[in-house]
C-alpha cells in the first residue's frame, strides 16, 4: 500500500486534484468528493503503469501543514 498527499483546488466550477510526488498524475470533478476519488483512481491506474514497465514507484514524501495568522 502506497501513501501519497494529494492537494485539492476549487478552479472555477470544478475541483482540481494533483499529488506532488506524482508528476503529472491529476483529475478533476465536480465536487471536491469526485476530484477526490477520481484521483484516487488516477494514482492506482499511474502505479499500475509503473509496474508493468518497471519503473520505480515515488515515494510519497510530501506533507501538509495549516498556519494561522
Amino acid at each position: 500500500m502506497f501513501r501519497f498527499l494529494i492537494i485539492v483546488e476549487k478552479v472555477n466550477d470544478n475541483y482540481s486534484a494533483y499529488s506532488p510526488d506524482i508528476a503529472g498524475c491529476v483529475a478533476t470533478g465536480k465536487t471536491r468528493e469526485e476530484a477526490e476519488a477520481n484521483m484516487h483512481e488516477a494514482i492506482a491506474f499511474h502505479i499500475e503503469g509503473l509496474k508493468e514497465d518497471r519503473l520505480p514507484i515515488p515515494e510519497g514524501k510530501s506533507s501538509a501543514s495549516c498556519v494561522l495568522v
